[in-house]
C-alpha cells in the first residue's frame, strides 16, 4: 500500500489536480472505496481546494487503512464484544504508542469518521461502529442566535478524545528582541522580522514574491513611518486555503526588504548551480527557495542559541497580541481592533481571532504595563493604520 500526490499529468475534465491523494495497493490499482471517497470529498464536490488539505485528508485515511491492513482488522465490520472496533484501536495506537496529541489524533479521527459516514450513504456498510453522543460547546453567540435552538449542543462521535486547552505560548518583546541579537544571517533576519511584524504564516514568508517589494521611497504617497498595504495573492505564493488578503507592511521593513533585494538576494541566486530562477525573495546560500523542513530546522538551532522555544507560528502569537492590544488602548484608530486584527491575519471567522481578545484579557496587568513603552515603539505607525 503506497500514499502518492498526483503530479500534473491527472487532468479530468479539463482541470489538473496536481497534488491530489492517490492510495495505491500493491498491484498497482486504487484502494476501494476510499480513493473513491477521497475523490467524491476533495475532488468533485469542490469543498476543499487546499492542496495542503487534500494531503492531511489523504494521509489519514492512509493511516487509518494502514494500521487496519497491517494489524488484521476488517474497518467495515463492527467491534464484537469486548473488543475495540477498528477506528478505536487506531486511536488508542495513535496515543499510546505514537504518542500524538489529543487535538492531532482527533484531526484525523474525524476524517475517518467523514469516510465512515459517506460509506454507510453509499452501501457500502450498513451502520457506523460507534455512537454518537451530545456534548456541550462554549461558543460565541452568533447573528442568528436568537433563533439558535441548539443552545451550544452538538452531537460528536464518542471516539474522540477529550482535549486540554492548552495556553497559547508566544515570545514577550524581550525574547524577540533576544532572538533578533543572536540572527547573524541577514536572509533569517528578514524572514525572522517579517513574521514577527505581519503576522505572516511560515509558508508565506517562504514563499513571499521578490516582485513585492519596492523602494518606498520612489512612492510620493508614502511616508516614513506608514504602514504600506498590500495585497498579498495565492496565484503569487502560497496562502492557507489560497485566500488573498492585505497586510500592513512597516515603511522601514519595505526599506530593509528593497535594500537586501537589490544587494543582496541576486547573489544568492547566482549560486544556483542549474540555472534555475525563482519568483521568492528569499533564497537559501544554495539558490533554492526555503523548504518547510529548512525554516523548522532554522527555529529549532534558534531555540538552542536562545534558550527557550521559538517557533515562527508562535511570532504570529506575538504579532496578533501585542497588536491586538496597541489598538484596543488607542486613542486614535478608528475600527473595530478585532475585526482589524481578523482581516491581518486571514481568519476566515473572527471567533478564531477571539482566541487573542481572551489571551490579551488573562495577561496580568503588570506584565502588559511592563511591556507598553515597547508596545507603543513596534507598533508606533498601527495608530495611523487605516480602519479594518
Amino acid at each position: 500500500m503506497r500514499f502518492v500526490l498526483a503530479d500534473r499529468n491527472l487532468v479530468v475534465a479539463g482541470r489538473v489536480y496536481e497534488g491530489f491523494p492517490l492510495l495505491i495497493n500493491d498491484d498497482g490499482e486504487a484502494i476501494q472505496p476510499a480513493q473513491a471517497w477521497l475523490w467524491d470529498h476533495l475532488g468533485r464536490a469542490g469543498r476543499i481546494s487546499s492542496k495542503k488539505s487534500w494531503e492531511a485528508y489523504g494521509r489519514a485515511i492512509y493511516d487509518f487503512l494502514g494500521f487496519v491492513l497491517t494489524n488484521g482488522f476488517d474497518w467495515r465490520q463492527p467491534a464484537t464484544p469486548g473488543m475495540p472496533s477498528a477506528i478505536e484501536a487506531w486511536r488508542d495506537w495513535s496515543l499510546g504508542t505514537l504518542g500524538l496529541q489529543p487535538r492531532t489524533i482527533n484531526q484525523r479521527l474525524r476524517v475517518v469518521v467523514w469516510f465512515y459516514q459517506w460509506a454507510v450513504r453509499k452501501g457500502h456498510i450498513k451502520r457506523i461502529p460507534f455512537d454518537y453522543v451530545t456534548v456541550q460547546t462554549s461558543y460565541q453567540p452568533g447573528f442568528l442566535a436568537h433563533v439558535d435552538a441548539t443552545g451550544g449542543k452538538v452531537a460528536t462521535p464518542e471516539i474522540m478524545l477529550s482535549e486540554t486547552q492548552q495556553a497559547i505560548r508566544f515570545p514577550t518583546l524581550g525574547q524577540i528582541t533576544a532572538c533578533g541579537e543572536v540572527l547573524t544571517n541577514l536572509t533569517h533576519q528578514l524572514m525572522f522580522e517579517l513574521m514577527v511584524r505581519t503576522g505572516l504564516r511560515q509558508m508565506e514568508c517562504r514563499t513571499f514574491p521578490d516582485a513585492y517589494v519596492f523602494d518606498p521611497a520612489r512612492r510620493k504617497d508614502l511616508q516614513p513611518g506608514q504602514k504600506i498595504r498590500l495585497h498579498i495573492n495565492p496565484k503569487h505564493m502560497e496562502i492557507k486555503f489560497a485566500k488573498p488578503r492585505d497586510i500592513d507592511l512597516p515603511y522601514d521593513l519595505m526599506e530593509k526588504l528593497w535594500a537586501y533585494s537589490v544587494r543582496r538576494r541576486q547573489g544568492r541566486a547566482n549560486n544556483n548551480r542549474q540555472g534555475e530562477e525563482f519568483p521568492h525573495l528569499f533564497l537559501t546560500e544554495g539558490g533554492v527557495p526555503y523548504t518547510k523542513d529548512a525554516l523548522s530546522g532554522l527555529f529549532r538551532k534558534l531555540s538552542l542559541r536562545v534558550g527557550f522555544k521559538v517557533t515562527a507560528h508562535m511570532l504570529r502569537h506575538s504579532y496578533a497580541t501585542y497588536l491586538l492590544w496597541s489598538l484596543r488602548k488607542s486613542t486614535t484608530f478608528q475600527g473595530e481592533p478585532l475585526l482589524y486584527v481578523r482581516d491581518r491575519l486571514g481568519h476566515s471567522n473572527v471567533s478564531t481571532t477571539t482566541i487573542y481578545l481572551h489571551l490579551v484579557n488573562s495577561l496580568e496587568g503588570h506584565l502588559v504595563l511592563a511591556h507598553e513603552d515597547e508596545i507603543d515603539q513596534l507598533f508606533a505607525s498601527t495608530r495611523e493604520a487605516e480602519s479594518a
